[in-house]
């Protein structure tokens, strides 16, 4: 088994209260708030209180931190850019099922 495949069974199994996640990522708690609202994130939780953000949504928040910073791109922006970027993702693991590079 790779490093990489180890990593993501471990991002599988993590649940992050919003605390831990604004820890894990370096982000105030009122910028993950707004990524919620703009579907960056989507926790499982009626309330910040009771939200549970899977192991993966940290990747995806230390990505959209990495594009507001160094970009600054705005929430709305980060929503689409990282939506694009899993059609991307989602297209390359098809064509690699299909047999095609």
């Amino acid at each position: 088994m790779s490093h990489d495949t180890t990593i993501d069974i471990v991002e599988e199994d993590l649940q992050l209260s919003l605390v831990e996640l604004c820890r894990a990522c370096g982000a105030h708690e009122e910028q993950l708030r707004v990524w919620v609202v703009e579907g960056v994130l989507a926790p499982s939780g009626q309330t910040p209180h009771e939200w549970r953000f899977a192991g993966a949504s940290l990747r995806r928040a230390r990505l959209a931190l990495t594009l507001t910073r160094e970009l600054e791109i705005n929430a709305p922006g980060v929503a689409l850019a990282l939506d694009l970027l899993d059609e991307i993702d989602a297209l390359k693991a098809s064509l690699r099922r299909a047999g095609t590079r």
